[in-house]
């Protein structure tokens, strides 16, 4: 048997943290878990470095003066332990911990130093923060090709497979991913991007007039943190996976398409020049897409529950409607646009998605609040990730202006 792989995972309090830890939990003779980070849970944290007995350990934010006092004794209770508090102490864990795979399954444009850390120290980033690629993906995806020239090992030729070092944890895009296995990438005609739809399909834009934030916090299908959630029923999650899609698989933005698909049982498909489609189903378990990114090139045996096509019954298709949910149509265009101008869009809506949560915007007022951001920014090449610094916190000011007014 092969040595296990280590691996870190930074936000390993959140919803997919957690359900790598799980995947951990469940194959130990395969994965060795070796750091972990976490935002501000610092006693779920520590609960977890004691489970799986890990010695460096980073919180994002100070927490209570015990918390950290007992973070700090279970990092000194192992050999070559680290604790640190701050980003830059998430970022000296890549080092520190000695993984083989980081799973950045960070929130929000923070999670972008980490990706371009892990991919420049020559590690496999297993992907869950969508803002990598969506502020940063003219920054990331050199360093991934970089590191995937110098990693022959991944089972098939360059031309038939996706990049190895850098494994998509969306379930969208690890269908994609999957999709594309064993295929010419170079035939590769569409890339159909799914979408459940969220718990608002079907309304109008008067009907959504009044929504509250715990009305937008029922999906129907996914269980995920709040942000997301919210993304899901403005479809600006969508927008996102379109931008994701454009770096991960190098297609241009008028060959990925998204399409509505209520089950959520489709997770995406590929189209081929032939006319053929390869479409990737399962059930709607984040666990699948998260092992998968940690075992491959292999698939390990998993405990989730099974699709029973006898009992799925119908699968519906359908267009989005871009003119109510405006925010796929405005990440679209940003992505399109390119530069800086999706760094911008992405600073407005995580500031605009956290004034509605807290109640000071309304959810139309989300897609209103972007729009305005991206209207008033001067676009640049991407050059540094300083860069898209300064540009996310000129836009997040931009955003709070913004909302300041709407409120007064």
């Amino acid at each position: 048997m092969s040595a296990r792989k280590k691996v870190l995972v930074l936000g390993s309090t959140g919803s997919i943290g957690t359900q790598a830890l799980d995947v951990a939990r469940k194959n130990p003779e395969r994965l060795e878990v070796v750091g972990l980070a976490a935002g501000t849970r610092a006693k779920e944290l520590l609960a977890q470095a004691q489970e799986f007995g890990v010695g460096a350990l980073a919180l994002g934010v100070a927490a209570a003066d015990a918390d950290v006092d007992a973070l700090r004794a279970q990092a000194q209770s192992r050999t070559h332990g680290f604790f640190g508090v701050g980003e830059q102490a998430v970022l000296e864990l890549i080092d520190a911990s000695g993984c083989d795979v980081v799973v950045n399954s960070l929130v929000g444009a923070q999670g972008l130093r980490a990706s371009y850390g892990t991919l420049a120290a020559g590690k496999v980033l297993a992907l869950a923060n969508k803002e990598s690629l969506v502020v940063g993906g003219d920054l990331i995806m050199p360093l991934a090709h970089a590191a995937d020239a110098c990693c022959p090992t991944w089972g098939q030729p360059a031309e038939f497979r996706p990049e190895g070092a850098l494994m998509p944890i969306d379930s969208e895009h690890g269908a994609i991913y999957q999709c594309l296995l064993g295929e010419n990438m170079a035939e590769a005609d569409r890339l159909w991007v799914t979408a459940s739809g969220g718990p608002f399909l079907g309304r109008t834009r008067e009907q959504l007039e009044g929504v509250t934030a715990a009305e937008a916090l029922a999906h129907p299908t996914w269980n995920m943190g709040a942000k997301i959630t919210i993304d899901s029923s403005t479809l600006m999650n969508k927008g996102l996976e379109v931008i994701e899609a454009h770096h991960l698989f190098g297609a241009p933005y008028e060959a990925i398409e998204v399409v509505v698909q209520p089950q959520s049982a489709i997770h995406s498909m590929v189209e081929f020049v032939d006319g053929s489609v390869k479409a990737h189903l399962g059930t709607t378990d984040m666990r699948i897409p998260i092992q998968f990114a940690l075992s491959y090139p292999e698939r390990w045996d998993s405990p989730v529950q099974r699709m029973d096509f006898r009992t799925l019954g119908s699968l519906e298709f359908g267009a989005p409607d871009v003119d109510t949910f405006r925010c796929l149509a405005l990440a679209r265009a940003a992505g399109m646009q390119g530069g800086t101008l999706p760094c911008a869009m992405n600073a407005a809506n995580e500031v605009a998605v956290a004034a509605f949560l807290a109640g000071g915007l309304s959810y139309l007022g989300i897609a209103d609040c972007v729009e305005a951001v991206m209207g008033a920014h001067d676009v640049r090449p991407v050059e540094a990730i300083e860069q898209l610094v300064e540009v996310d916190a000129r836009s997040r000011d931009a955003a709070r202006d913004y909302i300041a007014a709407y409120s007064s």
